[in-house]
Formats: structure tokens, sequence, C-alpha cells
């Protein structure tokens, strides 16, 4: 009698087995999860050491473009060549932060302009940020990534 009723409920079990969820394929998975990404945003912005000790994302962000622009402007303005060759009062610089915390700055010009000595900037700008303090770069999901942004360099004692 007792194999008769042991008999179904090892049947039942094997049956059973393939109403367990099955575990998805992982081609499947990483896919779906390459879609949920927001390839365009990163998760922390770069920062510098004075605005790690921040805890919320909106105030570190702001607390690092202001920082740099701060340090651009002040290492701009102490070159009276830099000054002296730019009519327009605000320069607009491609900064670029790489995953090594290598930093590069690139002038942009606007495509008709005759306000700037585009040679003489763009070896002013290079010269002169040589020593930026280390910039921590941006991560996305844990992993630091290349981020690029434009910041606007307000020139002081422009003529």
């Amino acid at each position: 009698m007792r194999k008769f009723l042991l008999l179904p409920l090892l049947l039942s079990a094997l049956a059973s087995c393939d109403y367990i969820a099955k575990v998805p394929d992982k081609e499947v998975l990483l896919k779906k999860e390459l879609e949920n990404i927001d390839w365009q945003q990163v998760d922390e912005y770069p920062s510098v050491a004075e605005c790690e000790k921040l805890e919320n994302k909106e105030l570190r962000k702001s607390c690092f473009f202001e920082f740099l622009s701060t340090a651009l402007q002040q290492k701009l303005t102490e070159d009276t060549v830099a000054v002296g060759s730019v009519s327009a009062d605000t320069l607009q610089v491609r900064v670029t932060v790489f995953p090594d915390s290598t930093i590069q700055f690139e002038p942009e010009f606007p495509a008709d302009s005759l306000t700037y000595d585009m040679r003489k900037v763009d070896s002013i700008l290079k010269a002169r940020t040589s020593d930026m303090p280390k910039i921590n770069p941006a991560l996305k999901r844990g992993m630091p990534v290349r981020s690029q942004f434009v910041l606007p360099v307000i020139l002081q004692g422009t003529p």
C-alpha cells in the first residue's frame, strides 16, 4: 500500500519541475537591461575634492560647474594677452573629462566669428589649464566614463 501512495507522490514531484519558473536566458536579460540604460546621462557628474563632501547630487553638480568656471576665469584673466585678444565677454569652452581623470579644454568659436584670435586663445587656454586640480570622472553604473560639456567662461576686464 505504501508503494502505491509513494509512486503518485514521486510522479507528481517530477512533473511539477516543469512548472517551476524557468531562469531567463542571459542574452535576453542583457538585452532588456541595455535597453533600460539611459546612455545620454551619467549617474554621477564629474567632481573635485571640494564638492565631494556634499550629499545632494544636484548641489554637487552645481558646485563642480561653479568651481570649474571660476578656476577657468581666474586662469584666463591672469593673462593680459588673452584678455586683450578677445573682444567678446564670454568664451565657450568644451570640457572633456576622461575616465583616467585627465581633462581637455577646447575653445568653441562661432563659425562666422571675427572677434577671436582662434590660435592665440587656444594656445593660451591649453597653457593656462595645464595645472588644473584633479577632477574625478563621471560615473555610470559605478564605472568611470568620459563626459563632455560646454562651459561658458566670463572674461573679466574685456575692452
